[in-house]
């Protein structure tokens, strides 16, 4: 079985996840360079409810799923560089399995 499903290049996953992450922390998230720690760029901006909602967001927008017991939730969703990561590697592994749209 061939999967027809596409993969998001790491380009459009980044412009996409800074979208979501600039509705949900606002201005301040603005100038954050997506390499940057954002517990530190942001300090309590993004504190535990926003990482919350801000996994959320991401999960909505790519329609992937994140396991908070399996998956390093505080490692993968710490930077924007890693959350594309992330992201791109849970679609590949679902396009993979056939189970995209």
């Amino acid at each position: 079985m061939t999967s027809t499903a596409t993969v998001p290049s790491p380009e459009e996953i980044h412009d996409r996840t800074r979208t979501v992450l600039a509705t949900r922390i606002g201005d301040a998230f603005t100038d954050v360079p997506s390499d940057a720690d954002l517990q530190k760029a942001l300090g309590e901006r993004y504190d535990s409810l926003t990482a919350m909602e801000c996994i959320s967001a991401v999960e909505s927008e790519f329609g992937i799923e994140v396991d908070f017991v399996a998956d390093d939730v505080r490692f993968w969703f710490s930077s924007v560089e890693r959350m594309v990561r992330f992201t791109h590697e849970r679609l590949e592994d679902t396009a993979a399995l056939g189970l995209g749209s």
